[in-house]
């Protein structure tokens, strides 16, 4: 069974930094384009995430320089993660699959999924002092209350 994409070291990486330094849903970063990349604006395009919606979120130096590295090296002309076939983007089970390997060489025992990235960045954002408003911006969430759940607060509403 293949896991890993025909670049698997750096696209591994790179995979796991977006998740967690942009907030990334699996099934986001999966889809994710070369071209929705901004790298000037320090930007990611999010183009149909959930409930369709389009959204920008962050891109941090440390990611931003894996990444300008992943693309420049594997020349990408489409998906940022491409499947076995160039015409296609790796699987969610995939990432979950990149995830769950290196948590096990981690040594990590807590039961945690890929999501527990998106939930950390979240809340070392609020930890951070950024605003719990453009928190949920940058998620994509529609209700406040949603943003509170994953940043493991209780929101006085």
């Amino acid at each position: 069974m293949a896991f890993f994409s025909f670049n698997s070291e750096h696209s591994n990486k790179c995979t796991m930094m977006l998740i967690y330094s942009a907030g990334l849903r699996v099934g986001e970063v999966v889809k994710l384009r070369v071209e929705g990349i901004d790298i000037e604006r320090r930007l990611i395009r999010i183009k149909g995430g959930k409930g369709r919606k389009d959204r920008y979120t962050i891109l941090y130096e440390v990611a931003l320089n894996t990444l300008v590295e992943y693309i420049g090296k594997y020349r990408l002309e489409k998906w940022l993660f491409q499947g076995q076939r160039k015409d296609r983007c790796i699987s969610t089970r995939t990432v979950q699959a990149i995830f769950e390997k290196a948590r096990d060489k981690a040594g990590i025992k807590k039961d945690v999924i890929v999501h527990s990235l998106r939930h950390s960045f979240a809340t070392h954002l609020l930890e951070s002092g950024v605003d719990l408003r453009y928190i949920q911006e940058l998620l994509g969430h529609k209700h406040s209350k949603t943003t509170g759940i994953y940043t493991h607060v209780r929101l006085r509403i």
